[in-house]
């Protein structure tokens, strides 16, 4: 053979490494593909089965506020309704959101356009520290001082949604923060220097181009903070009340899709009616948590840079 067609031909020990990397990486891919189908398939197969095989009318499972599975109503039906766990988990997450979003917002402002230098000293490392704190911690520190001060101010018991919105609310502060940081960040310094040029303040310039130019991102990091208040579990099951009953108002006890989830799971037998609502309570957490997601991405699609 021509030595010179034989070298254009061969594989060189790179081109070799190359394709044995591909082929990695893309293993390692079809295997998380393959994970998430099946988790999605496990828990719908599951969650499913109370409207298939139990004949539960989807209607009533997500509009009734009476949650007694063991027990029927007059006409002979199981009473699975999902609507108080609906009402209580939309609650805590969106006033959480709510509260946590200015705080977010001032303190990345302070960190990035007027104290970088304090910032970075101070503020990131709390925040970091925040973020590694277990949730369990969150929980004892709601269930030990959030809940008696709610209860000495407001009165009743101090369990409720707005004792889950205070537990929450320093949860998804430092992944608000964190983002809203890097959206500032990202936002071009030419902008600030034209603001400045045309005679803006820097008040005007952070408020009017600033701001909404890291709109994008800011928005990402609020719902990015929603979808983790939306699934956290053991630092609103501690001071919500667990009572799967539609709340009258913030300082009653009330429950979350997760909170009765968690505590309820390991007490029913796997196929029964019981078990099969509760896995229906996670598949619509896991679609809401589907929804959070595709809302984070068209966000940051809405958002790029053209």
């Amino acid at each position: 053979m021509d030595p010179i067609k034989d070298a254009m031909t061969h594989k060189s020990r790179s081109a070799k490494i190359e394709a044995r990397g591909h082929l990695i990486s893309l293993a390692c891919i079809s295997l998380i593909v393959a994970v998430v189908l099946a988790i999605f398939f496990f828990v719908a197969s599951r969650g499913l089965a109370t409207f298939f095989t139990n004949k539960i009318n989807l209607w009533d499972f997500l509009s009734k506020s009476t949650w007694e599975p063991a027990v029927k109503d007059a006409h002979g039906n199981p009473q699975v309704g999902a609507l108080p766990m609906i009402v209580g988990s939309f609650g805590v997450t969106f006033l959480s959101a709510v509260v946590a979003t200015p705080f977010a917002v001032g303190a990345a402002i302070f960190m990035t356009e007027i104290s970088p230098n304090l910032g970075k000293k101070i503020l990131q490392p709390v925040i970091e520290l925040l973020v590694g704190i277990p949730s369990v911690v969150y929980g004892f520190i709601g269930l030990s001082v959030i809940v008696p001060i709610i209860r000495t101010v407001f009165g009743g018991t101090g369990f409720g949604i707005l004792a889950g919105t205070f537990v929450l609310f320093v949860m998804i502060l430092p992944t608000v923060t964190s983002m809203t940081v890097d959206a500032l960040k990202a936002v071009p310094r030419h902008y600030r220097e034209a603001s400045l040029a045309l005679g803006g303040t820097r008040w005007q310039t952070i408020s009017r181009v600033v701001l909404r130019a890291a709109m994008p991102g800011i928005l990402t990091g609020v719902v990015f903070g929603m979808a983790r208040a939306f699934g956290e579990a053991l630092a609103v099951q501690m001071v919500i009340g667990n009572a799967a009953l539609l709340p009258k108002d913030l300082i009653s006890p009330a429950s979350t899709l997760t909170s009765v989830l968690t505590s309820g799971i390991g007490n029913t037998v796997m196929g029964s009616l019981d078990n099969n609502a509760l896995w229906s309570l996670a598949l619509l957490l896991l679609l809401m948590s589907l929804a959070f997601n595709l809302l984070i991405r068209w966000i940051g699609k809405k958002g790029e840079m053209k």
